[in-house]
């Protein structure tokens, strides 16, 4: 017979099967933590960083104007420490060089074969943030140790291509990548409570659809609700009741 389904009625259907859609539930995270844990690959990331600088070292800056001063033998001990003042500054045109430089050169880098070699299959990613000549070596892969070789390998091998294309400059290191020691894919929990929640929905959705294609007579409204008169009295089965 038709169903008249209110939100009434399905909250009731709901609550009537409640047992089963919890069970649904946790069959669900279980089955989302096994898959989680066995099925998907971990994936490790580690990153190390190096730095541009479109300007010379200080020290040998120094030398140079000192060695200037002593060619030239006219120079007195207050231009000489007036140059070394002046050699010691980084001035803003420096610091938004190096910026553009860094930024230039992750292009560079990642298209240079004499760095792309030694991904060894991992996932490598170059960022600078904004307005500095810091570049952040990111690696990913399935294996934490090699993501950690590659990393490091890959901030050496910048130095080589960077000085093979600019004849001015520097490049360092600030940090090498240590070996992560978890994984930050996949999130078991999250993946967890996802399947928790999914058997819960699949369940609602079995209990409601179950209710609509039943067509027995479980009770005096459905009975009231079919041949649209009331329903004064109903005779218990007491051979079952005994029971």
């Amino acid at each position: 017979m038709p169903k008249n389904i209110t939100i009434q009625k399905i909250l009731g259907i709901l609550l009537h099967r409640l047992p089963m859609i919890l069970m649904a539930g946790v069959l669900g995270g279980l089955v989302f933590f096994v898959y989680t844990s066995f099925a998907i690959k971990p994936v490790y990331s580690t990153s190390a960083m190096i730095y541009i600088q479109n300007y010379g070292k200080q020290s040998d800056q120094n030398a140079t104007d000192d060695k200037q001063a002593a060619s030239a033998g006219a120079g007195t001990s207050e231009s000489i420490q007036s140059n070394n003042a002046v050699a010691q500054k980084i001035f803003n045109s420096d610091l938004a060089g190096s910026a553009a430089l860094a930024s230039n050169c992750i292009t560079l880098f990642n298209n240079s074969n004499d760095i792309t070699r030694y991904y060894d299959g991992c996932s490598v990613s170059m960022s600078t943030a904004e307005d500095t000549f810091y570049i952040t070596i990111e690696v990913s892969g399935n294996d934490p140790v090699k993501c950690a070789n590659v990393a490091n390998i890959v901030a050496e091998k910048c130095a080589p291509v960077f000085h093979s294309h600019f004849p001015y400059g520097r490049i360092g290191t600030i940090r090498e990548a240590g070996t992560p020691s978890s994984p930050i894919s996949p999130n078991k929990v999250q993946n967890t409570l996802i399947g928790v929640v999914v058997g819960i929905i699949l369940a609602c959705v079995v209990a409601i659809v179950m209710e609509l294609i039943d067509t027995t007579i479980k009770s005096d409204d459905d009975l009231s609700a079919l041949y649209k008169v009331p329903v004064f009295a109903e005779i218990p089965d007491f051979e079952n009741t005994s029971r």
